[in-house]
């Protein structure tokens, strides 16, 4: 099976903090590839409690959008449980530049314990088992971000990392699947994520077969998530779902 499990849904600092969501990053399952991308406080936690387990040894790699603690708290411990505590050399990290220099947030010694790290650059094309996945242009967020589209044999799944909004950004993002971290229920101009109205504008405009919002802020939490996607689902004609945590999406269902 083809599938996504959120481990958490929580965005911006002060959901995480208060864990009113997890933050445990998004756990793949793709043509038979394991790997998890932007493991947040909490994913290790996330994956061994979760119904059914899941066994950090299987993953393959993991990805970093960008430095941000509520993507990469976990990277160090979830780069130890992909290795077996260090005694078993595998697995690819993958993270832009800016995690790994000067205040580094992938520590220097656990970085021995993989079998390679690749730095994430505007425009990259990348492999990771029987995937392979290509990087955007560097999206507005203070830090050096990219979002993803990753594609196997058969199907393209977009993720929309945080960032503000920009003119062409929906452009970069053609997946039948659309992974959109929501932030904000109102647009605020001095913090770089995207509102709900952006949201729905993308979906609108790229029309995926499934677009999922998650990464939830105070305003949108409040707002009742799954409601907001039933009601966009209905005025767009197009079937979106707010990702809840430990939610599991058949993508098979999808991209067929």
């Amino acid at each position: 099976m083809n599938l996504i499990k959120f481990l958490g849904t929580a965005g911006a600092r002060f959901v995480v903090m208060k864990q009113l969501r997890a933050s445990g990053g998004i756990w793949f399952n793709l043509d038979g590839t394991i790997f998890l991308v932007d493991p947040g406080p909490g994913s290790l936690l996330r994956c061994l409690s979760s119904r059914p387990k899941l066994n950090p040894q299987e993953l393959e790699g993991i990805i970093l959008t960008h430095r941000h603690l509520d993507h990469s708290n976990d990277i160090n411990i979830m780069i130890e449980a992909m290795t077996n505590g260090g005694f078993k050399k595998k697995g690819v990290v993958f993270a832009p530049r800016d995690a790994l220099e000067n205040d580094p947030v992938i520590l220097k010694h656990v970085r021995q314990n993989v079998e390679r790290i690749e730095i994430l650059k505007e425009k990259g094309k990348y492999q990771l088992g029987n995937i392979s996945f290509e990087t955007t242009k560097q999206l507005k967020h203070g830090v050096e971000t990219y979002g993803i589209n990753f594609r196997g044999k058969t199907w393209c799944i977009s993720l929309i990392t945080d960032t503000d909004y920009f003119s062409d950004l929906a452009s970069y993002f053609p997946g039948e699947i659309l992974i959109i971290n929501v932030v904000l229920r109102e647009d605020k101009s001095s913090i770089e994520h995207l509102c709900l109205q952006e949201a729905e504008q993308i979906i609108a405009q790229n029309k995926p077969r499934l677009a999922i919002l998650t990464h939830f802020g105070m305003g949108m939490v409040k707002a009742k998530p799954w409601e907001i996607a039933e009601k966009l689902s209905k005025k767009l004609d197009i079937t979106v779902l707010a990702a809840r945590n430990g939610m599991q999406i058949d993508i098979d269902r999808y991209t067929k």
